[in-house]
């Protein structure tokens, strides 16, 4: 018990001072996640859509997304990515505030496109700012401490969430407001004038070397194995779309009961993902890493099927936690890794958008699937495609390490 205790500690070791004030920014940001977990119970319930209508407001929040994470990556080039995340967040703030007031599918959809398209444009910038501040040899750790801060946030978010909205729902966007602009506020006092790390030297002679740098969007390899993190993400982010429609609508839970195990999911992954990564950078390659946790989000999903009451809906969060660890971290150290300095931003932008087009495609056919087959074959065939994308990654990477 000792040595796992002293494996913990260790795990932190050696992160830099910056990696711990992005966490924070980070954390303060993500205990308003309030919103998103609720949005499709908040339109079915208080908005009176259908569920096909729900799939398709959640589709222009994935168009938001992508079209947020493109821009956040091409103005992080541009610009800078302490101006980019610092108006993502203060910007996010009116547009929380104003989606309420708004009632119909139409006016719905444009208000949660834009709000997606502001919001997202913070993803690449951040990540650029992680693999900027980090130390060279310890990347994936730093972009695990984010993760972990997104995670500690989105424990109590949710849960916060359901309570609030047992009042009214018009509380969840007040609250995701009121962390936005708290977030932005701190992020500028942390970050104003601060510069990132030196450039490692590898990097610089990779750079120097080059004519010119090259663009993801001509680098195969990297596609094929962005192509996999969209498949990957269109399985996981059922947990936003039809997860909590399965809770409420198979296992009857009410929004405060809901916010409990979405935050269960967040505590778990506050508890053990920098334990996880520190092991699996040690002993693990980064292809098996991504394979193993590939694995056991499909048998996560897979356990839904087992209607075995509330402890096995708890079982599945537990095992699609410590998937999720053994696959998100990795999956930015690969991007950050194979870009040079002056096309961080691109490829992070890329590669948020493969997470974009997914929270595009998730929703419109999880809700669609569920409608007219049910959400047993819904879980089935994420199973069977978690799976499939496992084989991707291993092909991609070894691709991408010749």
């Amino acid at each position: 018990m000792k040595k796992l205790i002293a494996i913990y500690i260790d795990s932190f070791r050696g992160l830099s001072n910056a990696a711990w004030l992005l966490a924070i920014v980070m954390l303060i940001n993500r205990m308003g996640s309030m919103v998103i977990p609720f949005l499709g119970i908040y339109m079915t319930s208080s908005l009176g859509f259908t569920l096909e209508n729900v799939g398709l407001v959640l589709m222009c929040y994935g168009l938001g997304s992508v079209c947020g994470s493109w821009l956040g990556g091409w103005l992080t080039d541009k610009v800078g990515n302490f101006i980019v995340q610092a108006v993502s967040l203060l910007l996010s703030v009116p547009l929380f505030l104003l989606v309420p007031e708004f009632k119909d599918l139409q006016s719905v959809c444009l208000m949660i496109f834009i709000l997606s398209l502001v919001a997202d444009t913070f993803r690449p910038a951040n990540s650029v700012s992680v693999a900027r501040y980090a130390k060279p040899e310890n990347i994936t750790r730093a972009f695990s401490l984010n993760r972990l801060a997104v995670n500690l946030g989105f424990s109590v978010g949710p849960a916060m969430g359901g309570f609030l909205a047992t009042y009214s729902y018009a509380w969840i966007f007040y609250g995701n407001a009121l962390a936005a602009g708290i977030a932005g506020i701190v992020f500028i006092a942390f970050f104003w004038n601060k510069k990132g790390n030196a450039l490692p030297i590898s990097k610089k002679k990779e750079t120097d070397s080059l004519v010119k740098d090259p663009s993801p969007y001509k680098d195969l390899p990297f596609i094929g194995f962005s192509i996999c993190c969209c498949l990957f993400s269109v399985c996981f982010f059922q947990i936003m779309s039809t997860l909590p429609l399965f809770y409420k609508d198979v296992h009857h839970m009410t929004e405060p009961q809901m916010g409990v195990i979405m935050g269960f999911s967040g505590f778990i992954i506050v508890l053990f993902e920098m334990f996880v990564v520190h092991v699996a950078e040690k002993r693990l390659s980064v292809v098996r890493t991504l394979v193993y946790g590939s694995i056991l989000c499909s048998i996560s999903f897979l356990l839904l099927n087992v209607h075995a009451g509330w402890s096995m809906l708890y079982v599945a969060i537990f095992i699609l936690g410590i998937g999720e660890m053994l696959t998100l971290p990795f999956m930015a150290t690969v991007t950050a890794e194979r870009a040079t300095p002056s096309t961080q931003g691109a490829y992070m932008g890329l590669n948020a958008l493969s997470f974009a087009l997914a929270n595009i495609i998730s929703p419109f056919f999880g809700t669609r699937i569920v409608s007219n087959f049910g959400y047993d074959t819904l879980w089935y065939g994420t199973s069977a495609l978690l799976l499939i994308t496992g084989l991707g990654f291993y092909y991609t990477v070894k691709r991408l390490a010749k």
